[in-house]
This record gives structure tokens, C-alpha cells and sequence, in this order.
């Protein structure tokens, strides 16, 4: 483990038998006690020659009774409180010391200090035996104790220290590549009371490449806990090592009792393989395996899959795959990507510890490949999109009798699509006149299946080819001027859009017909900058040393013609699609107060009200009364739908942010609407942090109409002090509690003890799963600092 590179790396002083404080700790240590911080050279090694040796006593002015220094040519002789002899590469103090310039031979006795300038490496003992000879140096230590700085990882959610490594041994045998510690133990804790201990026969270590114990055993409060046979751990600055992981017991209270198992497999120093399985006392095995690569610089992925054959009461079959990975190509091309899979909602829902896993309904998966310069970007995509409607229904194939899950979801792929736009460019540096484009071209293909009233089988479905092809090219040209305070930035475009298949009415849904069509469509902006107003407010407050008060408003009137009525004649594959003709003018309204502390100016209040009014209520007559309708003019309004019938305004929409104090904002969004004169959205959310305390809450409320979405009303909380390593005790809790099923969905509970060195993480989560009881699982984990951790508890489900 990386403690044992101390004998390796010793930064800082350490021990003798006659002194008694760490120069770290100021504490005595357990067995041999460590000196205070050891004085610099007496000579600084820079100024020596190579092959020279100095004999300092010290101090000076010592009686010759207690002090003596003898040459004879070959052999040198110190006596003294203490004595040292250094070259450009190394210091020995000590009381007693002899050197034979001829072998090459040193012998020190007493409060012995050693000192390897080039490789930083400091030991204390109370007697060595050294060859000092250039590329032969090999020695050995007797009664050796030593302190170094450990190697600190900094990664998110690990535990780390800056506390140095404590080594003590019998004896240790030093040569150019290696240490030996004999009968000796090993510590990131503060001495003379470790909390933990790596105690063994034999520590073999190479400095910055490996170390390893012999028949160790990990003492934890001095009581052992783990006996290892061979235990090895890297020490080179990316540590990789095949091996088999420590066995987690656990508990679920759906899937009973189980054990975790896996390996490690470091392929190359690119490459490496991580499996582990949870086998549990029902029978029921699961399997998680995570692939990761970086086959060059700028290159790296992440693939995981997690599977399980299913079978039992609360656990069906299925598996998840997701994968991440990107590459700097070269010349301004990267490619990356996103692979997200699941072979059933059902299924995810049941095995995922993740909240947002559990009520999402939809699945992304994408790859790109994209090149920018100058105002342009290039890309091409591949994507596959699955939005789930409800959970998987079980049918009954009408001919072999199999039941299987089949899912209301519908699936869109872009197999692939060329996407080229380019932001505002200027025509000509002489005219405000700029050009923006954005032009696509790709294979589509879209399905969804229908279900009878019962949902127990399939009647039909809504399939394109895999190879539609849709082209959409939409150009812009735009210009701005004034007249005195105002600001006008007109713009005129078109847009033309392709499909090699439309859509027709079929019974009660639609089907896809061989048919071709050009939707053409024009349209026209124009943006009214109104003057600001503002004031500032000399007087100091809690918020600053002064305020500054301004209010933005703004108008924007679009006009799109050309959609036609025949809306749903367009095959919807993503907002592209949702285009449609309107007359609409939008008035928004900013406050801002920005606070001045100091020579820093912060906004500490924002307020937006904005609002859309329609002289074309029914879009070109694409709006159908009595049904959700979803045009691209009222999703970049609000993220709520709000169209079941023609309206000539929108609802206003409110965003407030507000941060007064350092720690501590608020952001609050809601939908007003004018008709039933009520709050029909609302979003809220506060949060705030103080040194180690934290605390969040929100609640989500929609009640518009049930036709646009269900209604819901849930308040979410988060609270705890702490973090992932802050010492003594830890604590948080998360809770997701829905007001209408009065129901709590999700708690989660963690209680952590850091101390100098190691931690102890107990997390509790219950989990409401649909149509099945509470969930609750119970995880531990325990860490030592720098080095990793063991148990249940994984990195990504802790609270902090």
C-alpha cells in the first residue's frame, strides 16, 4: 500500500531512543520516539566537488573529551554531540562515525540521522552500515523510525490527508532500487495512537513503482481486522495493478442478503477492466463490468454495463449500458459521445440508486464528431432518443403464448445527420449587416407502438423507414440601428425543410405515408431595445457598500408564415419539427439590483417577467382544441406546456433569482396565468452553505390541466454539516416527499467519522418503488486516506 513508500520518500525528521516529540504531532511516539526537526548541513552540499567528504563537529567549541575528529589519510574518525560527515549527495549525523576512504565503507553509532539530498530521503536509526560508493550505494538500518509526506490523491468524494506516513522496523536494508523493512509497521496516523496499522514480517518497496507485505495484517484501534498473505499496492504516480477486490457483505430489504465480489484487471497502461457481481441468498446474481481506456493524450472513454438474469419476485432481467468518451483529433475536429441504454424502464427503475434514474423518462444516447472555425460549426450526428410514456406492459404473443414486456415508448434515431450553421458574420465591415445560417440533412426514423384499451397487446404502430430523410436549410440576415434611445435589430429568413415521408390521419392515431414533402416557411423579427432605467443608492446596507437599481424592458415581435395548416403532415423527430406559422409579440420586463462590496460588483437580484401575445390564437390552424399542443413559439417561452385550446396570450412567466448573501440564493420560476388568475406552475428552490453547514429545499407544483401534464406537488430537502474530509463526525440527509400520494419517495440518511487518517461512512436508503414495497438498504464503507476505501458504499451514492 502507498504507506509503505515512507522508507522511500522520508521528507521530514524523525527518531532516535532519547528524544521524545514529533516534529508533526508534538506527541511522544509509541516505540521509539522521534527527535525534533533535524538542523540543515553544516556545509551546504552545492559547494562541494564531487567525492569530497566534510567532517563537521557540532558544536564547535565541544571539550576535547567529548568531541574528537582523527584522518590518517584513509580513515576518518568523529566523536561528537553530534558529529556529521556529508559529500554533495549525502549527510550521516551521528555520535560516533568512521569512514574508510578506501572501501568506501561507513559506520555510525548513535542518535544516527541519514540524509539523501538527490532523493530527499531522510531515516533515523540508532546504527548503520553504509557502502558509499557512486552506483553501488547499499546499506543497512538497525532499529530504524521514520516520518514522510504522503503522496495526497485529489479526487472528488476521496478521502484524503496531508498528515505524513510513519514507518518503524527492526532493521531495513537499503540499496539503488529497493528498501527492505524487517519486523516493522506502517501508518498515515497520527503516533503514539494510530488508528490504523499495516504490521508485517517484511515490506519490499521501490521507490515511485511498487510496494509489498508479506503475511500483513491490518490492525484498525490496534485490534487486527484483515490478515493478507501478499498485499500490493502501486506507488507510480498513476497507480495500476491487477487484483482481486475485497469481498462486501450487504443487505436489500426486496433481494435479501448478498456479497460483492470482483477483480481488477489493468490490461496495459491504457487499458483496464473492472468487474464485480452481487450474489444474494435468493438465487439472484447481478453482474456490473466497467471498461475504461486512454489510448492517447486527449483520448478517454468509460463503459459500464450492469445486467442481471432476473427471476425473482422483485427482480426482473434485463441490463443497462452507458459509456462516455471524447478525442481531440487534431486540426479543430474532437469527436465525443454519450451511450445511455436500458432494455426496459421497468428494469432500471427496479436495480437504479439514483432518484432522477428512477422517474426519468427519457433515455439519450448520442455521438458526434464536430469541427469550429471562425463563426462555423460542423458536426455529425448519431443519435438514438427513447421517450417512455408509462412503465412495460406484459403481452402475450398471440401464436406461441410467450409473455413478454414491451414498452410505450417512442423510439427516434438520426442515423446520421450533417448539421452546418455559422452565428452572426458580418457581409460587410462598412454596414451593420450580418448573415447566420443553419442547414441539416440526415436518416431518420421514428416508431411507436399502440396497445389495446387493456395495454395486454400490441394493435399497431407508427413506423417510418430506417433511411427518411429530412433537409432543412435556414438562413438569416440580420441588421441594427437606432433612433436616439432606442434600439432596432431587424431580421428576415427562410426556412426549407424536406421529408422523403409525411404523416396521415389512421383511425385514432397516425400512419406514415410514402409521400414526399417541402415545408417552406418565412419570417420576420424584430427586436426593441428599450432605454434602461436606473438609479443608485449611496447608502450602505447589508447587501454592500452601495446599490444600483435597473430596469431593462424589452419587445420582440416575430412573424412565420408559410407552415400552412397541414401541421401534422410533418413527421416529428426533434424541435425542428415543431415549427409553425404565428403573429406574436413577446414583452419582457428585467429587474436588476447589482450590489458594490469593495472593488466587486455582484447581482443580487434579478426579477423577469416576461409574456407572449398571439393575433393568430390558432398558429396557422395548426392547433387542435382539446389536446396538449406543442409549438416551437411557446416551448422557448416556458418549459411547461400550455396549449389544450386557442388563446391569444400566453401565461406570464416569472423568474427570480436572488443571492443577498454569500452561501445563500433563492431561485423561484412560475407560470401566472390570466385565465384562472392562479400560480398553475411553480418551481422554487433555496439553498444555503455556512463554513461546514448546508441546507437546500424546492418544491415543484403543476396543476395547469391535466390534459397538458399530471398534476404533482413535491418538496425536496437536503441538510447536513460536513464533508468528504472534514475530521470528526459527518452528517446529511436527503428527502423527496410527494404532497398529493402523501408518500415519502426517496431518503437518504449518511452518517460519516473521519479521524487524521482513515473514515467510517453508514448510509441509509428507503426507496418507494412503484406497485412494490419500500425498498431500504443499509451501506458501509471505510476509507483510509490517500489509499482508497472498502465496502458497500460507493463513491457516486454518497451524500457528500
Amino acid at each position: 500500500m502507498l504507506a509503505l513508500s515512507t522508507l522511500a520518500r522520508a521528507q521530514e525528521p524523525t527518531s532516535t531512543q532519547t528524544h521524545t516529540e514529533s516534529p508533526t504531532t508534538g506527541k511522544a511516539t509509541s516505540q521509539r520516539p522521534i527527535q525534533t526537526k533535524e538542523p540543515p548541513p553544516a556545509v551546504d552540499p552545492a559547494t562541494l566537488s564531487l567525492g569530497a567528504w566534510v567532517v563537521t563537529l557540532s558544536p564547535a567549541d565541544c571539550p576535547e573529551t567529548e568531541c574528537s575528529q582523527t584522518d590518517d589519510g584513509k580513515v576518518r574518525k568523529a566523536h561528537g554531540h553530534p558529529a556529521e560527515i556529508e559529500d554533495s549527495r549525502m549527510l550521516f549525523r551521528a555520535d560516533d562515525i568512521v569512514y574508510d576512504g578506501e572501501t568506501q565503507d561507513l559506520h555510525a553509532e548513535g542518535h544516527v540521522y541519514f540524509y539523501d539530498f538527490a532523493r530527499n530521503e531522510k531515516l533515523w536509526c540508532d546504527k548503520l552500515d553504509y557502502h558509499t560508493e557512486r552506483g553501488n550505494e547499499h546499506g543497512t538500518f538497525y532499529n530504524v523510525v521514520g516520518e514522510t509526506q504522503s503522496r495526497i490523491i485529489t479526487k472528488p468524494g476521496f478521502l484524503t490527508s496531508s498528515a505524513p506516513f510513519h514507518f518503524e522496523g527492526e532493521w531495513a536494508q537499503r540499496d539503488e532500487t529497493k528498501y527492505i523493512l524487517h519486523n516493522g509497521w506502517v501508518t498515515n496516523c497520527t503516533v503514539p495512537k494510530p488508528w490504523w496499522k499495516l504490521r508485517g514480517p517484511k515490506f519490499d518497496i521501490i521507490p515511485h513503482d511498487r510496494a509489498k507485505a508479506y503475511d500483513s495484517e491490518f490492525l484498525l484501534d490496534g485490534i487486527p481486522v484483515f490478515f493478507f498473505p501478499w498485499f500490493y499496492h502501486p506507488l507510480k504516480r498513476e497507480p495500476r495493478k491487477s487484483g482481486v477486490l475485497l469481498p462486501s457483505p450487504f443487505h436489500n430489504s426486496l433481494r435479501g442478503w448478498g456479497v460483492g465480489m470482483g477483480y481488477f484487471w489493468a490490461i496495459n497502461r491504457s487499458y483496464d477492466l473492472t468487474y464485480e457481481a452481487q450474489v444474494f441468498d435468493s438465487g439472484l446474481v447481478t453482474h456490473h463490468a466497467e471498461f475504461r481506456g486512454k489510448p492517447k493524450p486527449g483520448t478517454d472513454f468509460d463503459f459500464v454495463v450492469f445486467g442481471s438474469a432476473g427471476g425473482q419476485t422483485y427482480s426482473p432481467s434485463g441490463m443497462t449500458a452507458y459509456g462516455v468518451g471524447k478525442s481531440a483529433l487534431g486540426d479543430g475536429w474532437t469527436a465525443s459521445g454519450t451511450l445511455n441504454y436500458t432494455s426496459t424502464l421497468l428494469f432500471r427503475q427496479d436495480f437504479s440508486q439514483s432518484y432522477n434514474e428512477t422517474v426519468g423518462s427519457e433515455i439519450h444516447s448520442s455521438a458526434f464528431l464536430d469541427k469550429t472555425w471562425s463563426t462555423y460549426t460542423f458536426d455529425t450526428l448519431v443519435s438514438r432518443t427513447q421517450l417512455f410514456d408509462t412503465v412495460e406492459y406484459e403481452i402475450t404473443d398471440p401464436v406461441t403464448g410467450k409473455q413478454s414486456q414491451v414498452a410505450d415508448a417512442v423510439t427516434i434515431r438520426k442515423l446520421p445527420e450533417e448539421e452546418f450553421s455559422s452565428r452572426d458574420h458580418g457581409i460587410l465591415s462598412s454596414l451593420p449587416l450580418w448573415y447566420s445560417l443553419d442547414a441539416s440533412t440526415g436518416l431518420m426514423s421514428r416508431y411507436q407502438p399502440f396497445f389495446n384499451s387493456s395495454f395486454t397487446e400490441v394493435t399497431d404502430s407508427f413506423r417510418t423507414s430506417y433511411l427518411t430523410n429530412r433537409t432543412d436549410f435556414a438562413p438569416h440576415l440580420t441588421t441594427a440601428f437606432s433612433l436616439g434611445p432606442v434600439h432596432f435589430v431587424p431580421s428576415i429568413g427562410i426556412e426549407e425543410t424536406f421529408y422523403s415521408e409525411s404523416q396521415a390521419p389512421y383511425e385514432d392515431h397516425f400512419h406514415t405515408v410514402d409521400s414526399a414533402v417541402l415545408r417552406s416557411s418565412r419570417d420576420f423579427s424584430l427586436d426593441l431595445i428599450l432605454p434602461s432605467l436606473e438609479r443608485v443608492y449611496e447608502r450602505k446596507t447589508f447587501l454592500g457598500d452601495k446599490l444600483k437599481h435597473i430596469i431593462e424592458p424589452r419587445a420582440t415581435y416575430l412573424y412565420v408564415t408559410g407552415v400552412g395548416s397541414d401541421f401534422d403532415r410533418y413527421i416529428r423527430f426533434d424541435d425542428t419539427d415543431l415549427r409553425s406559422n404565428t403573429n406574436e409579440v413577446e414583452i419582457s420586463l428585467a429587474n436588476r439590483l447589482y450590489a458594490k462590496r469593495g472593488d466587486t460588483v455582484k447581482e443580487v437580484f434579478t426579477w423577469e417577467l416576461a409574456q407572449k401575445r398571439y393575433f393568430d390564437p390558432t398558429f396557422g390552424g395548426a392547433l387542435i382544441a382539446g389536446e396538449r399542443n406543442v409549438f416551437t413559439n411557446t416551448a422557448d417561452l416556458t418549459g411547461y406546456a400550455f396549449l389544450v385550446g386557442p388563446r391569444s396570450a400566453s401565461p406570464v412567466v416569472s423568474t427570480m433569482r436572488v443571492s443577498p448573501l454569500n452561501g445563500f440564493s433563492i431561485s423561484w420560476q412560475t407560470d401566472y396565468d390570466p385565465r384562472v388568475r392562479a400560480i398553475v406552475n411553480s418551481s422554487f428552490t433555496a439553498d444555503y452553505r455556512w463554513k461546514k453547514y448546508f441546507a437546500s429545499g424546492g418544491n415543484n407544483e403543476v396543476h395547469s390541466n391535466q390534459l397538458l401534464t399530471p398534476y404533482a406537488n413535491q418538496f425536496r430537502m437536503r441538510a447536513g454539516y460536513g464533508d468528504a474530509n472534514h475530521r470528526g463526525w459527518n452528517g446529511a440527509v436527503d428527502a423527496i416527499y410527494d404532497y398529493r400520494q402523501q408518500k415519502l419517495l426517496w431518503a437518504t440518511t449518511q452518517v460519516t467519522y473521519n479521524t487524521d487518517c482513515c473514515g467510517l461512512s453508514a448510509q441509509f436508503r428507503r426507496v418507494y418503488r412503484l406497485g412494490l414495497p419500500d425498498e431500504n438498504l443499509f451501506e458501509v464503507s471505510f476509507s483510509v486516506a490517500n489509499i482508497g476505501a472498502v465496502g458497500t458504499l460507493k463513491k457516486q451514492d454518497r451524500l457528500f
